[in-house]
């Protein structure tokens, strides 16, 4: 239990801490975990009554995330966040319907594709740090 504590000490302590960009990243992973862990509740035995709970709320969450990063876009940016704000819709659409129809297969496609924008993000991020780079627009800060 004492762990507990300081694990959550060091991950409040990391999101007061991280950058508008690693925020976003951070947005990113979570939504790919939750993707993940309802992905594992599709492949659990149909005969598990808690599948469906499982997966409506892993799914339900990645939603959320995905509704907060389509929040967080500066659409004076111009075209990256009219972008952004287009996938993050049909994100959203394709996880309805995979909660609402339980099919697994808008799950696997929107996993696929965040994760490409996570690793681009992430790669960005990486190269604006080190000053190979200028940040992106389209994203106001996410605190």
């Amino acid at each position: 239990m004492v762990a507990n504590g300081y694990a959550r000490t060091y991950q409040t302590q990391a999101i007061l801490t991280a950058s508008p960009g690693q925020l976003v990243l951070m947005l990113y992973d979570g939504a790919l975990r939750f993707l993940a862990q309802a992905h594992a509740a599709f492949e659990t035995d149909e005969r598990d009554f808690t599948r469906i709970e499982v997966i409506n709320r892993n799914l339900v969450k990645a939603q959320n995330i995905i509704a907060e990063l389509q929040g967080t876009l500066n659409h004076e940016a111009g075209a990256v966040a009219t972008n952004l704000d287009q996938l993050y819709d049909y994100y959203n659409r394709r996880l309805f319907e995979a909660n609402f129809k339980k099919d697994l297969a808008p799950v696997i496609e929107v996993e696929r594709l965040l994760g490409i924008l996570r690793d681009a993000w992430a790669e960005m991020l990486q190269r604006t740090e080190n000053g190979t780079a200028s940040p992106v627009g389209g994203i106001r800060s996410v605190a």
